[in-house]
Formats: C-alpha cells, sequence, structure tokens
C-alpha cells in the first residue's frame, strides 16, 4: 500500500470521522438546548398565568380569567391559551391550537393532576403544548390550562440544519482531502519519487548519476546524504578497480617472469647443445679464411658465415640473460646522466638518421636508485627503435617526478604501433622487423629489466604521433639535487 493510502487510512479518515461525530454531537445538544429551554418557558408561563386563573375559577370571576389569559399572550410566540373544565370541555379560550389535545386528553390530567407537554402539529403549524391541572384553595382540581407556543425558526429547522452542516462537512473534508492530498503528491511524493529515480538510475549502471538538492529541509538533507552515500561508494569502487588492475598486473607479471624463466631453462640446453657446433663452424671458417688459394668472393661469403655465427651467438647470450634471475647491485644515479650515456652510445645513429631529439627533464629533481649500466641499457634500447621508427623526424625524452617514482617518457612521430599488438610488443620473439633485422628480445631484455627494479613499462600512443613508452621506477630512497651541479 502506498504512503499517501496509509496516511489517509490511518489519520485522515479518523480524523473526520472523530469531527464528524462531534459535530453530530453538538448540532444535537443544540437542538435538545432549544427544546430545553422551550419547554422550560412554557412551563414557567403556565405557572405564571396558573394561579390567577385558578383564583378566577375559585371566584367564578369571567373577567379575570379573561384578564389572565389575556395576558399569556405578551409573552413571545405565545399563540393560544385555553381553559377547560375536568370533562375536557371548553370555558374559555384565545388564539391557536385549539384541537392540540382530545378532551381524553384533558381529563386524564385533570384526574392525574399532574402537568404535561407534548410538541404537536396542527394545518402544517408547529407548536410545544402544555396541560396544567387548575386547583382551588383546598386542593380540588376545577379545571385545565391549555398553552400553546409556536416553536421559532431555529426550533423547526433543526434537522434541517444538521443536514445542511453534515453536507458542509463533507465538502469540506473532501476538499481538506483533496489539499492534503495535493501537498502529499507536491512535497512528500514527488521528492521521494526524484531520490527512488536516482537510485534506480545507479542501480542500471549511471554511477555519476547524482540527487538534486531541491525542496523541503529534510529532503535536502536526505539527497546530501545519498549522494554522500553514492560518492562513497564510487571511491570504493575505484580502489576495488583499482586493486583488481593492480592484481591484474601482477599476474601479468607472474605469468611473464614465469615464461621468462622457462625461456632461460630452454635457452640454456639450447646454448649448451649448440655452443660447440658453433665454435667448430666458426673455428673451420677461420682456417678457410687465411688460406691464400680463396678468391675474394670466397673470402666474403666466409666472412658472411662467421657474422651469421656471431649474431646466433649473441642471441642465445640473450635468450640466457632473459631468463635468469638477476640480482641488481644499485646506486644512486641522477636520471640526466643515465639518459646523457644512452645519447653518447647512440650518438653515430643519431647522425645517420637525422633524428631531431628533444630532452624535458626536470631542473631539480631527486636522485633514483637503480643498476646504471641496466637501465642505460633499457633507454638505448627504446631509443634505438625510435630512431628506426622515424627517420628524419622527432624524438623526445622526458621525465616527471610524483608520489615517489619517476616517469620516463620516450616518444616518436613515427607510424606508431597498432592497438591490436600493443599487449605482445614485449613478448619475446615479436617484432615488426622483416626477417633478419630483429629478434625480438629488446623489448623483452627492457621489461626484464624494468621489472626488475620493481618498476612498469607500458606502450602508449604519443601526441606526436607515433609511439610512446612509459618507465615507471620507484624512489627507494632520493636526495634532491640540481641538474646544473
Amino acid at each position: 500500500m502506498r504512503l499517501r493510502n496509509i496516511i489517509l487510512i490511518t489519520v485522515i479518515v479518523p480524523l473526520f470521522a472523530t469531527l464528524l461525530v462531534f459535530s453530530m454531537v453538538a448540532i444535537k445538544s443544540l437542538e435538545d438546548n432549544v427544546r430545553s429551554k422551550l419547554q422550560n418557558e412554557v412551563q414557567i408561563i403556565t405557572h405564571a398565568i396558573g394561579t390567577t386563573l385558578s383564583y378566577a375559577l375559585d371566584n367564578e370571576t369571567p373577567e379575570a380569567m379573561q384578564e389572565a389569559l389575556h395576558s399569556a399572550f405578551s409573552f413571545h410566540r405565545i399563540y393560544g391559551a385555553y381553559v377547560f373544565d375536568e370533562d375536557g370541555e371548553k370555558i374559555y379560550g384565545l388564539g391557536l391550537g385549539e384541537e392540540l389535545f382530545e378532551p381524553e386528553d384533558i381529563h386524564a390530567v385533570a384526574e392525574s393532576g399532574e402537568q404535561t407537554g407534548a410538541y404537536r402539529e396542527h394545518e402544517r403549524w408547529n407548536y410545544y403544548s402544555t396541560l396544567m391541572p387548575l386547583t382551588s384553595s383546598d386542593g380540588e382540581v376545577r379545571g385545565v390550562l391549555q398553552v400553546n407556543r409556536l416553536n421559532t425558526g431555529i426550533e423547526n429547522y433543526t434537522g434541517f440544519i444538521s443536514l445542511v452542516a453534515v453536507a458542509v462537512f463533507t465538502v469540506g473534508a473532501a476538499g481538506i482531502a483533496l489539499m492534503i492530498w495535493w501537498g502529499f503528491r507536491r512535497y512528500i511524493e514527488r521528492p521521494l519519487n526524484r531520490l527512488l529515480g536516482v537510485m534506480e538510475r545507479v542501480e542500471k549502471g549511471d554511477r555519476e548519476h547524482r540527487a538534486s538538492v531541491e525542496g523541503p529541509e529534510e529532503y535536502r538533507q536526505l539527497s546530501v546524504a545519498l549522494n554522500g552515500m553514492l560518492d562513497a561508494m564510487a571511491e570504493k569502487d575505484a580502489d576495488i578497480e583499482a586493486r583488481r588492475q593492480k592484481e591484474i598486473e601482477l599476474e601479468k607479471r607472474l605469468r611473464k617472469s614465469k615464461k621468462l624463466a622457462e625461456l632461460g631453462v630452454l635457452a640454456a640446453g639450447v646454448a649448451h647443445e649448440i655452443g660447440a657446433p658453433l665454435t667448430v663452424i666458426n673455428g673451420q671458417a677461420q682456417r678457410l679464411a687465411r688460406s691464400e688459394h680463396m678468391s675474394d668472393e670466397e673470402q666474403a661469403k666466409l666472412q658472411r658465415i662467421r657474422s651469421e655465427v656471431d649474431r646466433i651467438v649473441v642471441i642465445v647470450r640473450q635468450l640466457m640473460d632473459l631468463g635468469r634471475q638477476h640480482n641488481v647491485e644499485k646506486e644512486s644515479r641522477h636520471i640526466g646522466d643515465l639518459v646523457t650515456a644512452a645519447l653518447e652510445l647512440l650518438d653515430e645513429d643519431v647522425d645517420i638518421h637525422s633524428t631531431r631529439i628533444e630532452i624535458d627533464l626536470p631542473e631539480s629533481a631527486p636522485e633514483i636508485v637503480v643498476n646504471g649500466q641496466q637501465i642505460i641499457q633499457v633507454i638505448t634500447n627504446l631509443l634505438h627503435n625510435a630512431l628506426q621508427a622515424t627517420p628524419g623526424g622527432h624524438v623526445r625524452i622526458k621525465a616527471r617526478f610524483e608520489d615517489n617514482e619517476v616517469n620516463l617518457l620516450i616518444e616518436d612521430d613515427g607510424p606508431g604501433i597498432d592497438d591490436n599488438v600493443k599487449n605482445q610488443v614485449f613478448d619475446p620473439f615479436y617484432t615488426t622487423k622483416p626477417v633478419g633485422q630483429g629478434s625480438g628480445l629488446g623489448l623483452s631484455m627492457v621489461h626484464r629489466i624494468v621489472n626488475d627494479h620493481g618498476g612498469t613499462v607500458g606502450v602508449f600512443d604519443s601526441e606526436l604521433g607515433g609511439a610512446g613508452f612509459d618507465i615507471s621506477l620507484p624512489l627507494e630512497t632520493y636526495a634532491v639535487t640540481s641538474q646544473d651541479e
């Protein structure tokens, strides 16, 4: 059942019913009071003239009787006064209503000696008439006095007034109920429906929707409390989502580390098995190259064999380093020094590709605790890839320090990396370069080194138009130094 119906049934209806009962009781009390007053007035008038009439009957003086009856008409709304004998025969009388009582009624009053009264109707007129026995000085009943009083307007219409009062009360109650219903709908039901609408939208997934703070003070407080609860829930959801993402990232790192460990075991076995044959091949090629009977073309082919053997050795060594657990020996280094060292190693490549290098490092930055050679290797690998991706283009190196970590970003304006392969770029042997131009182990080494330092590395779309790599490393201990120092 709806709240407004409950209020109407439990509060409004009982209240109106109580008021109706009290109104009817009040009207009935008014009617009884009017009738009682009418009866008392008629009885007082009857007693007032009864003494004179008893004296006139006792002394048989018609003049006194006539004068007493005439005096009765001086009272308000007395319309008839009659004197009857013991048998109900009229002795003398004036006015209206002589036929209100039968002779038998009058005779019964004379025999009982007690005064009586009744409401009677005659010729569409309503009267209150009283009969009082007239006694002599010795107590003998000599006659009966009848006094008739015409009912007043309020006396005649008390029933009609009751009906009108009930009708007015009904109309007023309906109007009040309508006003209460309208006020309830406007100031209670509508604000509640707005709050309910907010909850339904939030339940359907619109977690950013909030209640408008308006209306009566209680609803404003309720809206503020609801918004606060939703904000708190949103913060909790964000915290849970952040923790879930961290768990996913940790799980990915664990799978990656497990994969690299398995790959390291495989690489160690492969290196052990192919190490001796590679040594034999390299030695025989070197011996043949020293022969004086070899032509230049044959010398070039032998040199090509030795170069490919050396490349195989390097790849095997990278595989072994990729899967091996490393104990990172760290030292305090300045990020600017690490970037400068990496650029010096690639100075020749920068000149060959005619690439513009933009360096954006903070003037005053804390030192980071890392293995300098490994971080230089990371920066070198990423810069090397950027230079190859954008010959004659633009490469930017940027560092930011916040929340006890350093973020190093390396971006280029090359063709970028497709979204569907971004999650594979750090996998071993994955490469977008042509066959023979890349082993697919460079970014895997970057991931392994950063992971060994307790950091993360990710790929994103750069503002320059190409690819960007974001390296995040924790600041385990730091001391603020100046770039110029």
